[in-house]
């Protein structure tokens, strides 16, 4: 019974997941109160393995029905791979509770100024820049995101979302497919250094993420179905509710 409600939780993440992120929302918290005396680490870890078939499929799904511009999301893939595994290293001398703390108004800075643009993200309307400068800026959403994936993770894919409407014009369709490619790469570069230092459940998290592909194709689906109008108002909504729970793991918990 315990099984099938994390399995439940998957399933949802995966749609969440799918169209804006924020899949952990729903099933780090199953399974920590779901399996409460296995390690953090270990749970995290299966997180991951879930998680990671889920963007996967997702970014398949999405490259065959929007148009990506490999020229530059490539190598930010790449760098975000880099970034994520430097990240992951990175909490293993450093304490992430400044991140935790400052997550929340980061967070609410990005809803206001959605709220604020009416029409932000609702266009595909690439910034006219030079392939050398679109480059750069995707390397460094890339190598900062996957940084900051591999280090703390609330709200990775809504960062890469908001960045990539916002400094290289995509719309929020196309934002969240070249997203997955870039979160994809994040969680592999987790998974494999949880995996390493033996911090993956994989029965559980493989049976996780089969219903988290599912929840993936029905997330991708809606996504291209509905378009940018529907994806920027479940982005507006996961943003929510990610300032509501990283505010109260920060100040109140």
């Amino acid at each position: 019974m315990e099984l099938w409600l994390v399995v439940a939780a998957a399933f949802l993440a995966g749609v969440m997941d799918a169209m804006v992120g924020g899949g952990g929302l729903v099933t780090v918290p199953a399974l920590l109160s779901t399996y409460t005396s296995l390690p953090p680490a270990l749970l995290l870890g299966t997180n991951k393995c879930s998680s990671v078939f889920g963007t996967t499929v997702a970014a398949w799904r999405y490259s065959h029905r929007v148009q990506l511009d490999w020229t530059w999301l490539a190598p930010a893939a790449l760098v975000a791979f880099v970034g994520a595994g430097l990240g992951a290293w990175t909490l293993t001398w450093m304490d992430p509770q400044f991140l935790r703390k400052l997550l929340p108004w980061v967070l609410l800075l990005v809803l206001v100024y959605t709220l604020k643009s009416p029409q932000f993200g609702l266009h595909h309307a690439p910034i006219r820049q030079s392939a050398r400068a679109r480059l750069w800026l995707a390397l460094a959403i890339g190598a900062g995101i996957g940084w900051y994936d591999g280090f703390f993770g609330p709200g990775t894919g809504s960062f890469f979302i908001f960045l990539l409407v916002r400094w290289l014009g995509q719309d929020f369709l196309h934002a969240s497919a070249s997203a997955k490619v870039l979160n994809a790469t994040t969680n592999l570069a987790a998974l494999l250094m949880l995996a390493a230092t033996g911090h993956v459940w994989w029965q559980a998290g493989l049976i996780m993420a089969v219903a988290n592909v599912a929840g993936s194709l029905v997330g991708t689906a809606l996504a291209l179905k509905h378009g940018a109008g529907l994806v920027r108002r479940v982005f507006m909504l996961v943003v929510v509710l990610l300032i509501l729970k990283t505010g109260v793991d920060a100040y109140v918990v």
